[in-house]
C-alpha cells in the first residue's frame, strides 16, 4: 500500500527533526524515516559524546595540575570504563529524549529502516512504499577510509568505531593532523595513551593560519604527543609488535607501530545507497547533494540539508539548513545559505574560536588588511585560570572597517568569538565592539582592546 504524506525527511539528524516539528506545527503530515541512530553524527558519534570524553580528559589534566592551584593530591589514575560509561550516558540520555519527541509528535509517522528511492515521489523502506509531495535528505556522512596500502589488512578505528572501545589503547597511532584527529589525539594522551599523529601535508590543520597551527602544535606537543608532519609514504600492516604504520619514504625513523590506529582523514557523504538516480537528483564528483542558495536540488520538490550537501559539516550548519528551508516554505522569509557566515570550534584544550575570513584567506581577495593579535598571557582571566596558552587574532578590512574573520585560540575561545560574529552578521564596522564596555574579568573584555591596537597588515 502506498501511504502518501505531504512531507517526507529520510534522516534523524540535526535538521530532520527540527524540520518535522515545524511542518506538523503547520497541519502537514510527515513521515520520519531513519535507518540507523536517532540524533545522527552529532549525538551518536560527534558532537556530544566527544565534547563528553573532552570534558573528562580536561578534569584528568586539571587534577594532574593540583599542585599548581594549591591542592595537595596523590597520583591521578584514570579509570577509562567509567569514563566511556559518562560519554555513553551523555549520548542514550540525548538519543532516547529525541525519539520520545519524535514519537509524540502529532501527524508525524517514523519509519525504522534504510529508505531508498523508488521515483522522484517515491521511497521504499523494506517491503514499504511511500510518496510525499515534497522530499527532505538529511541522510549526514561517515568517515572516509583512504585507499592507502594495508589499510584492509588491519583492525582500524574511525571517529565511531573509536567511540566503543573498552581498553584504553597502549599507543593510539591517529592518521590525519586536522579537527577531529587532534581532538582525540589530546583526550587519550590524558587519559594515558601514547600518542602519534600522522599528517600528509606540511603542518596541522592547514586551512587555518600557519601561526595558529604552529601554536597548537606547540600546546599537543608540550603534552607529549608526538607528531609527524609530511608523511608521504603512508601505508599499514599487522606486525607482532602491533600495526606499523609508514611514515616517510625519505627521512626520519621510516615507520611507527602502535596498538592501535585511529583513521581521521576527512568524511564522505551517505548518498552512494539511496537511489538518487531514479529520482534523478545529481551529485557531485565526491557524491554531495547539488543544492541552490535555498537548499532546493535539481529537482524542485526535493531538498537536502546537512552534511549530505557539502555547504557546511557542522551540527550548527545542518541546524540552520533546517532554519533556511523552513524560513522559505512556512514563513515567506528569503533566508540562503550564502548569507552564512563561516564560524567553528576546535575543541582541544585550549579550544580554538573560529569566525569568517583567515589571514590567508583575506588577502587572497586583495583586500587592505588591519590585524590585532593580543597573547593570552596578556588576558586577565586566563593568567587567573593560570591557562595562558594562545592568542587572540582579528583581521578587518582598512577601508570599509568590517570585520573580515576573526581567531581565539586560548581558555573560552569557543564562546569569546560570538560576540565577534555578532557584530560580524549585524554588518557593523569594528568599531561597534571597540567602543563596547565588556564585563571585568572575562576572555571577552580584551576584544574590544584587541581591535583597539589594530595595525596594517606588511
Amino acid at each position: 500500500m502506498n501511504k502518501h504524506f505531504d512531507a517526507i525527511i529520510i534522516g534523524a539528524g540535526q535538521a530532520g527533526p527540527s524540520l518535522a516539528g515545524r511542518l506538523t506545527d503547520a497541519g502537514k503530515t510527515v513521515a520520519l524515516i531513519e535507518r540507523k541512530l536517532f540524533g545522527g553524527t552529532c549525538v551518536n558519534t560527534g558532537c556530544m559524546p566527544t565534547k563528553a570524553m573532552v570534558a573528562s580528559a580536561y578534569a584528568i589534566h586539571t587534577a594532574r595540575r593540583g599542585a599548581e592551584y594549591g591542592m595537595t593530591t596523590g597520583p591521578v589514575s584514570v579509570d577509562f570504563g567509567r569514563v566511556m560509561a559518562r560519554k555513553e550516558k551523555v549520548r542514550l540520555d540525548a538519543r532516547s529524549g529525541l525519539q520520545k519527541w519524535l514519537r509524540g509528535m502529532t501527524n508525524c509517522t517514523l519509519f525504522e529502516g534504510h529508505a531508498r528511492f523508488g521515483g522522484p515521489r517515491e521511497i521504499r523502506i523494506g517491503e514499504e512504499l511511500i510518496s510525499g509531495e515534497q522530499i527532505f535528505i538529511n541522510v549526514g556522512g561517515r568517515a572516509a577510509v583512504p585507499a592507502l596500502p594495508g589499510v584492509n589488512g588491519i583492525p582500524y578505528l574511525t571517529n565511531s568505531s573509536i567511540m566503543d572501545l573498552a581498553e584504553l589503547p597502549e599507543h593510539l597511532v591517529i592518521v590525519g593532523g586536522s579537527y577531529i584527529g587532534l581532538e582525540f589525539a589530546q583526550m587519550f594522551r590524558r587519559f594515558g595513551s601514547d600518542v602519534t599523529v600522522i599528517e600528509k601535508g606540511p603542518r596541522l590543520i592547514g586551512r587555518e593560519d600557519p601561526e595558529v597551527s604552529d601554536a597548537i602544535r606547540e600546546i599537543l606537543e608540550n603534552e607529549g604527543i608526538r607528531i609527524r608532519t609530511n608523511a608521504e609514504c603512508i601505508r599499514f600492516s599487522q606486525t607482532a609488535a602491533g600495526i606499523a604504520v609508514g611514515v616517510d619514504c625519505t627521512s626520519g625513523e621510516p615507520e611507527v607501530t602502535g596498538s592501535h590506529v585511529l583513521l581521521a582523514t576527512g568524511r564522505h557523504p551517505n548518498t552512494d545507497d539511496l537511489g538518487l538516480e531514479k529520482a534523478g537528483v545529481k551529485t557531485d564528483a565526491r557524491g554531495y547533494i547539488e543544492v541552490d542558495d535555498s537548499l532546493r536540488t535539481n529537482i524542485p520538490h526535493i531538498f537536502a540539508m546537512g552534511d549530505c550537501n557539502g555547504r557546511g559539516a557542522f551540527t550548527h550548519t545542518s541546524y540552520n539548513d533546517f532554519e533556511i528551508v523552513a524560513a522559505n516554505l512556512l514563513d515567506d522569509d528569503p533566508r540562503r545559505v550564502s548569507d552564512r557566515i563561516q564560524t567553528y570550534a576546535l575543541y582541544i584544550d585550549p579550544p580554538l574560536g573560529r569566525a569568517g575570513m583567515t589571514e590567508t584567506e583575506a588577502r587572497k581577495k586583495g583586500c587592505k588588511l588591519l590585524i590585532g593579535t593580543r597573547p593570552m598571557t596578556r588576558v586577565g582571566r586566563a593568567v587567573e585560570k593560570g591557562e595562558t596558552q594562545g592568542f587572540m587574532k582579528v583581521i578587518v578590512d582598512a577601508d570599509t572597517k568590517d570585520i573580515l574573520g576573526a581567531s581565539i585560540l586560548g581558555t573560552g575561545g569557543d564562546e569569546a568569538i560570538q560576540s565577534i560574529l555578532d557584530v560580524m552578521y549585524a554588518k557593523r564596522p569594528y568599531t561597534t565592539i571597540s567602543r563596547a564596555v565588556h564585563i571585568h574579568p572575562t576572555v571577552s573584555e580584551l576584544i574590544p582592546t584587541v581591535f583597539g591596537d589594530l595595525s596594517p597588515a606588511d
